[in-house]
């Protein structure tokens, strides 16, 4: 069990604005063997008892659509020193696999999504808030091309799922928690000043520890 306090930091940001970008950049400079990685995506409910036709068609941009009480869980009992059973989500069908990654506390505790800071219960467990900030054309070409490459998606539905609830969701969540980050982070990961910054950070609060 790890013994220290660790810090928990969180990346949020439109989707395709650059989060995953900005862990990675944590992961490679503080050490993958120091950071517990949870991205919000491998929280999102298991939609297995839907009919397929019907699993496309949700909202999957609402905070609805995530198990952030288990993502709340999983933070406390990696705050308290203790192993967590961390979801595998297969995103060309929408359902959870039989399969969980084990994932063992660590000096950082590194959560990624679009919606964890317009969750009321996630915002206090951060001791970082981090928000991306990249332009919306930028997000959506991002989105595209993930999307149809590694989910499996044409490139039709990605737009037409952009246009009816993406943007929208982003309007009405993602953007409004920007005002609860402690840093904003324009152009993600590639921002080498700013990244330089938030890793200094985290060295000078591990050094107080």
């Amino acid at each position: 069990m790890h013994q220290t306090n660790p810090i928990t930091i969180g990346v949020a940001g439109g989707s395709g604005s650059g989060k995953t970008t900005v862990a990675m950049v944590l992961l490679e400079r503080l050490g993958h063997d120091s950071i517990a990685y949870l991205p919000h995506d491998s929280y999102y409910h298991d939609l297995g008892s839907l009919p397929r036709d019907q699993r496309a068609r949700i909202n999957f941009d609402h905070p609805d659509s995530l198990d952030t009480a288990l993502l709340t869980k999983h933070i406390r009992r990696l705050q308290a020193g203790h192993p967590i059973e961390m979801p595998v989500y297969d995103f060309a069908t929408h359902t959870r696999t039989d399969s969980v990654q084990i994932v063992q506390s660590k000096r950082v505790i590194l959560v990624e999504g679009i919606l964890i800071f317009a969750e009321e219960t996630l915002r206090p467990l951060f001791d970082i808030r981090i928000f991306v900030d990249t332009p919306d054309d930028v997000r959506l070409i991002r989105r595209l091309r993930r999307d149809v490459r590694e989910r499996g998606r044409s490139y039709e539905s990605v737009i037409n799922q952009w246009l009816e609830t993406v943007r929208p969701m982003h309007q009405e969540f993602v953007e409004p928690s920007r005002r609860y980050a402690h840093v904003i982070i324009p152009e993600g990961g590639l921002n080498e000043v700013a990244m330089d910054m938030v890793i200094a950070r985290v060295e000078s609060m591990q050094a107080t520890e």
